[in-house]
């Protein structure tokens, strides 16, 4: 049924109190004791190690997630999981490598990096480019995404959910980064037991199918019985999903470079360690690198069991549109079959998940417009709380394009392939800036500026080449454009740094002290064991 009871409305009511009042109490708090631009987008020093964890796991997980991975997990099965599992790992390397970087410097935003390890041009690029990418990819597919698994649960409309999402986000982002930090830790919370709820029915359905009432650990060997090929993390070219998914290229090649953009180079993710010490950053973003784990569990195996289920007879009109079987309808068609109150937490929970995500962007794009543009171009001469209006204007105005703009996602099949694969246009090059620029000296303003123009046009090449000259030219997986993109980029930006050096009064602008890189032993034992964890996934998995 495609609405919600008496029930899930006092669940979904409860959950909204809770994330107003506390982030209201939040905002108060913050404002007797004064609001400067800095505290207002980084909440600085004020986020404990828990709250930078939690709020890179409520930025990172969203509908897209839910809908998205979940629906890839029914058309291609476990291998989507690798865009989890590969980011545990990266988030050790951006703890120990990347993070000491920024802090040391007294980074805030990633343009702002540029501009001091480069140039105001090259950081005026990039700033537009990840407007352009946080407005009209991110933003939207994820507005998109959340009203399409709200308004399929619930009897409102498709229109309205996309309004009231908006609405939503935007008063928790005016708040400030504080407050998005501390209401994301409830909102973490609130979508673990909600996704864990919705397995646990998803297993409980299958077992009872299958003549095992109701016990979850029959239905598990009933998975990998009825869909053995829906167990294999590394596919081989003969896969029909090979071109998502293309082998070792999910460990070593483009899901590497994919995870490293994202996680160690996007203003989006890094701002929520960029606030706090060194220690209390690695130990939150340790604790999202463990938390990564199970998100496989709540996103993409309520997928694959519905490809079990519809196989079996299930669920045949809720998964068709117009004649067609729609991956993306997996969850939402699970999340009706819920009892009154589960829903509602289930609700939350996907709600939770959604305008965490929309939050963190949109604050964000408010940081990047308000350092980056607004006060290097427009207004040189504003103040601190003018800053934070122009912020606050700023989230306004990018949350109404994105929802405009989000109902002409319609057509999109598998919408988390789409998202990966149109910010893959964009990554590689973003990687290569950052990396040549923190750790070789010898990188030149004019390289990286032609790393920064060449990275799109390149990836379009790659793309639309194939067609363009009917598969003369190799129709390479958009991971291994991704890798064939940054393999390029790099090697330009260094042949022109080696042809023509920098001249001899051109300061490195950025401090590279090798001594920040030392990582106490806990936190060795800790990445040891997830490094174990992933180990074992993926020799049982392989």
């Amino acid at each position: 049924m495609h609405t919600l009871q008496t029930a899930d409305y006092i669940v979904f009511f409860v959950y909204f109190l809770l994330i107003a009042g506390y982030g209201y109490y939040v905002y108060r708090s913050k404002k007797t004791t004064g609001s400067s631009a800095k505290d207002f987008f980084l909440a600085e020093g004020a986020l404990t190690w828990w709250a930078i964890g939690a709020s890179l796991i409520a930025s990172n997980i969203s509908a897209e997630h839910f809908i998205g991975m979940s629906g890839s997990g029914f058309a291609i099965g476990l291998a989507i999981s690798t865009y989890e599992w590969m980011s545990a790992a990266v988030l050790i390397i951006v703890a120990v490598w990347i993070i000491p970087m920024y802090l040391r410097n007294r980074i805030y935003t990633m343009p702002q990096f540029l501009a001091q390890r480069y140039s105001n041009s090259v950081s005026t690029i990039m700033a537009v480019f990840w407007l352009l990418v946080y407005v009209f990819v991110n933003l939207t597919s994820i507005i998109y995404l959340g009203a399409l698994a709200i308004s399929s649960i619930s009897s409102i409309s498709f229109e309205w959910c996309i309004a009231g999402l908006s609405v939503f986000s935007i008063l928790v982002t005016l708040g400030g980064m504080k407050v998005i930090g501390y209401t994301d830790v409830i909102q973490v919370l609130v979508l673990l037991i909600g996704g864990l709820v919705t397995t646990y029915l998803a297993l409980t359905l299958l077992a009872d199918k299958f003549g095992y009432q109701g016990n979850i650990l029959e239905a598990l060997g009933v998975l990998r019985k009825e869909a053995p090929e829906h167990f294999h993390m590394i596919l081989d070219e003969s896969n029909p999903h090979y071109k998502e998914l293309p082998g070792l290229s999910v460990l070593i090649g483009g899901m590497l470079i994919n995870n490293l953009a994202y996680w160690g180079c996007n203003q989006y993710i890094v701002q929520r360690a960029l606030g706090a010490d060194l220690k209390t950053a690695r130990n939150g973003i340790l604790f999202a690198a463990f938390l990564k784990l199970l998100i496989p569990v709540i996103a993409v195996l309520p997928g694959i069991i519905m490809f079990v289920l519809h196989k079996n007879g299930m669920f045949q009109q809720e998964m068709m549109t117009d004649g067609i079987v729609k991956p993306d309808h997996a969850y939402p068609t699970l999340m009706n079959l819920l009892p009154a109150g589960l829903k509602g937490v289930a609700f939350a929970a996907l709600t939770a998940a959604i305008v965490a995500s929309l939050a963190g962007k949109a604050n964000s794009i408010s940081t990047i417009y308000s350092l980056d543009i607004h006060k290097k171009f427009i207004r040189p001469e504003a103040t601190e709380k003018q800053i934070v209006q122009v912020g606050r204007w700023a989230v306004i105005i990018s949350m109404v394009i994105a929802a405009v703009i989000a109902p002409a996602l319609k057509s999109l099949d598998q919408a988390y392939q789409f998202i990966q694969e149109y910010v893959g246009f964009f990554s590689p090059g973003v990687l290569a800036i950052f990396l040549l620029g923190m750790f070789w000296k010898k990188t030149t303003n004019a390289a990286a500026l032609a790393g920064a123009v060449i990275t799109i046009p390149l990836s379009a090449i790659l793309k639309f080449l194939p067609g363009w000259t009917n598969g003369a030219f190799p129709d390479y997986p958009f991971l291994d454009r991704m890798t064939i993109t940054f393999v390029v980029v790099t090697v330009v930006m260094i042949a022109m740094s080696l042809l023509k050096p920098k001249p001899a009064g051109d300061a490195h602008n950025i401090v590279l002290d090798k001594s920040l890189f030392k990582v106490s032993p806990a936190f060795i034992i800790a990445s040891i064991l997830i490094c174990a964890i992933l180990t074992a996934l993926y020799t049982i998995f392989w």
